[in-house]
């Protein structure tokens, strides 16, 4: 392995550790806080951030500043304020809403853009020292998931009370009450991995910015010149499709540990590893995000893009139906399952869907197009998606106090099923509306379109 692809390997690691640390748990603070009801809000905005911070900071990286530079700024900022984030809700265990939201809000709109921005440093520098990003990158990128897991797995086991440290994975602990995915120390451990990747960005090599022949418009800057694809009816419905399946990204994200450490307060359940480790369990889905992606291209080639698209909304179908079905005793399987099917639900739909616009869109607007593909997934639909989630899953469930502590409890199989009979109805119009005639995409498309999709996760 050369110095620069270790190099890069360690930003990505740290890059999605960072976001790992706290992504799929923060809800199970957020309750006990007070703020259980308001879950949907800190999630949502991680979409609405993603509507214009990635295009400004991308301006800036391309005009004014060198993009590891720029990398380590977001970083450095993002850390502070999720460390006074950390401080704020240390300090008062019942933080009020307008400034503990304020500060997370801050820290989300400087670490989201440095997603992109973490990739577009590294082809930079691959192409700078000679290497192909078509083959080099992926197994970089895949150490990303592997950070994100091993965060999750970190803030799973990790205590940290009266001034004692520790790892558990047994409630018989008397400290694991204090584990940190229950706690604020998630986001300390967000913090702390935030200014490590900070500064540890300013060592990279240099990457120019572009020159001035590479000028572009406001409007090309910001991605406005590939709205003109709307006139395209089958483009429209494509991006209709994309921001209707975009909203169940972000779901289970925001209330899949949650729901499954609500199973704690119910006394058939409490002892049981499922409903004790929920962020260990949740870390399978990125396990078979990681598996799952090595086999888009086969299904690429024999089935085509429609089809797999189909696959992929026929997995957020089993996704929530198995959440609805299960359980963490007897029907913990049926929660495996779910993890699973994840890897196909979120990898195929993202990766075919970055492959179609590749293949459908003039060369003149390819980026722009591929930022509206991800301004209608993880940016409209998730947040409209995570906002109407949030408002379900209150309605059928609250905030309750059991032995001391508090869960959600109440009926948590209507929401996902709600959430599973959405995602069969979008499957359904899908297969009506959108017409696609499959030709097999080469190799070096589906390459392409796979890097594509990395940096929309």
């Amino acid at each position: 392995m050369s110095n620069i692809v270790f190099r890069l390997t360690v930003i990505n690691f740290l890059q999605f550790a960072v976001w790992g640390s706290y992504l799929v748990c923060l809800g199970q603070y957020l309750g006990p806080a007070g703020l259980g009801s308001d879950i949907a809000y800190f999630y949502s905005v991680q979409g609405l951030v993603s509507i214009f911070m990635p295009a400004i900071i991308g301006i800036i990286a391309d005009k004014w500043i060198q993009a590891q530079k720029i990398l380590g700024i977001c970083h450095l900022l993002a850390a502070a304020f999720m460390g006074a984030t950390w401080y704020y809700g240390h300090t008062h265990p019942q933080p009020d809403f307008a400034p503990f939201f304020t500060l997370y809000t801050l820290s989300v709109a400087f670490y989201m853009p440095t997603i992109a921005l973490a990739n577009s440093t590294a082809f930079k520098l691959l192409h700078s020292h000679g290497k192909n990003p078509v083959e080099a990158f992926p197994p970089i990128r895949v150490l990303g998931t592997v950070g994100f897991i091993a965060a999750m797995w970190f803030v799973n086991s990790a205590y940290y009370h009266d001034g004692s440290f520790g790892l558990t994975l047994s409630e018989s602990n008397p400290n694991a009450a204090f584990r940190f995915q229950y706690t604020d120390m998630q986001l300390f451990t967000c913090a702390a991995l935030g200014l490590i990747l900070g500064i540890y960005s300013f060592t990279l090599p240099k990457c120019s910015c572009a020159s001035a022949g590479q000028k572009k418009s406001l409007a090309e800057n910001l991605g406005l010149d590939a709205f003109r694809l709307f006139s395209d009816r089958r483009m429209a419905v494509f991006f209709i499709f994309s921001m209707l399946l975009g909203v169940a990204l972000q779901i289970t994200n925001g209330f899949a540990t949650t729901f499954i450490s609500s199973f704690k307060g119910v006394a058939e359940y409490a002892s049981t590893f499922g409903a004790n480790n929920s962020t260990l369990l949740t870390s399978l889905s990125q396990i078979s995000e990681a598996v799952c992606i090595l086999f888009i291209p086969f299904f690429l080639k024999r089935f085509g893009i429609k089809k797999v698209m189909l696959i992929a909304m026929a997995a957020w179908v089993l996704r929530f139906g198995f959440f609805g079905l299960g359980n963490p005793g007897s029907g913990l399987w049926l929660f495996i399952l779910s993890m699973i099917v994840y890897g196909v639900a979120f990898d195929f739909f993202n990766v075919s869907g970055a492959l179609f616009v590749e293949q459908e869109t003039d060369d003149s607007i390819k980026s722009s197009a591929q930022g509206l593909f991800m301004l209608m997934t993880n940016g409209v639909g998730a947040s409209v998606g995570t906002l109407v989630a949030g408002e379900i899953v209150n309605t059928y469930c609250s905030w309750q106090t059991v032995d001391g502590n508090s869960y959600m409890l109440g009926d948590w199989q209507t929401p996902w099923f709600i959430f599973a009979g959405y995602s069969l109805v979008v499957c359904v119009l899908f297969a009506i509306a959108f017409k696609y005639r499959h030709v097999p995409p080469t190799a070096k498309e589906i390459s392409a379109a796979e890097n594509t999709a990395l940096e929309i996760e």
